[in-house]
């Protein structure tokens, strides 16, 4: 795999108020992706910003592979100020107000469905594991992923945040799998994330049910390992990261043990991938016309902004 860095990588002093305290480098890969590294954490925090809809479309998902490329190529140390840095937590947050991630690109996968276009419901499926994986290898250096949920996380966008290591969720945050609402599975990961961490039956629980659940409900099945308050997501993780200083060389290898424990490999994932097209392409006109008035619903939601008052994901779709 190629492994240069982008020429139009760019790196410029962070400015955003929302970022911890600390000496900073910033690292832009689009207008949907940029990255920042804080020195004083050790912790590069990755967020996106995705458009039309807050989803992963093909285009960001292009950006973050470049991102994979570039923290692998770096061997996990960055210039900050003149001097060379370790990356010891890797970060996965969002830029969008009230949304961590709301999933695939439905109306991307309508188009191809309806075309039934498998090579290119493939080449999607496999760019999503591609970047998905390498997060939970740890971009195969001894470091601590991490993603913080500050909203809705649905679909692709909570199997984004079950690749890393750690989740933190703010207490609004919400969380679900609507895809079973028109006939079809999450096939990035989730069942490999969710079964290795609460096993079978909480799994297929998530994954069938179509519900919304709070960031306690997830914390009491053990899927969200923090719950924290509003507003308080940036300040809790680099009390979290202070508080693991001591140990921090003991934390990552034992992430990595558990990696080796749970063999989940890439295959795994490429395969599910493959059944996930196979069923996708398997949709009745009916189950294309309920996706499309969730891209509907999607859209009107990212024009007015996402309120905490919201009906769940099945009620958007009566």
């Amino acid at each position: 795999m190629d492994m240069n860095i982008p020429q139009a990588l760019l790196q410029v002093p962070a400015s955003t108020g929302a970022e911890p305290a600390g000496d900073a480098a910033e690292y832009f890969f689009s207008e949907q992706l940029s990255a920042y590294f804080d020195r004083e954490q050790h912790a590069m925090w990755l967020r996106w910003n995705p458009t039309p809809r807050p989803n992963f479309n093909p285009e960001l998902l292009r950006d973050l592979d470049r991102y994979c490329r570039f923290i692998t190529r770096t061997g996990g140390e960055v210039d900050c100020g003149g001097e060379t840095e370790p990356v010891e937590y890797a970060i996965l947050a969002s830029r969008v107000p009230g949304v961590f991630n709301l999933g695939g690109d439905l109306s991307l996968f309508t188009r191809l469905i309806t075309n039934q276009d498998r090579d290119g419901l493939l080449g999607y499926g496999k760019a999503c594991v591609d970047v998905l994986y390498r997060n939970y290898i740890g971009h195969e250096l001894p470091l601590t992923t991490i993603s913080l949920i500050q909203g809705e996380c649905l679909g692709g966008g909570f199997e984004a945040a079950l690749s890393s290591d750690v989740l933190v969720a703010e207490r609004q945050a919400r969380f679900g799998f609507p895809e079973i609402l028109f006939n079809l599975f999450p096939g990035m990961g989730a069942y490999s994330f969710l079964e290795r961490k609460v096993g079978k039956r909480a799994t297929e629980n998530l994954i069938t049910s179509g519900k919304i659940y709070s960031a306690d409900d997830m914390l009491a099945v053990g899927v969200v390992d923090l719950v924290v308050d509003q507003g308080r997501g940036e300040a809790e993780i680099a009390s979290f990261i202070r508080s693991r200083s001591r140990s921090r060389n003991a934390m990552a290898g034992i992430a990595a043990a558990r990696r080796r424990v749970h063999k989940l490999d890439y295959e795994e994932l490429e395969g599910v991938v493959e059944v996930w097209v196979d069923t996708a392409l398997n949709l009745s006109h009916r189950d294309l016309k309920l996706m499309q008035r969730l891209v509907s619903r999607q859209n009107d939601r990212t024009a007015t902004g996402v309120r905490q008052d919201e009906p769940g994901v099945a009620k958007l779709l009566h």
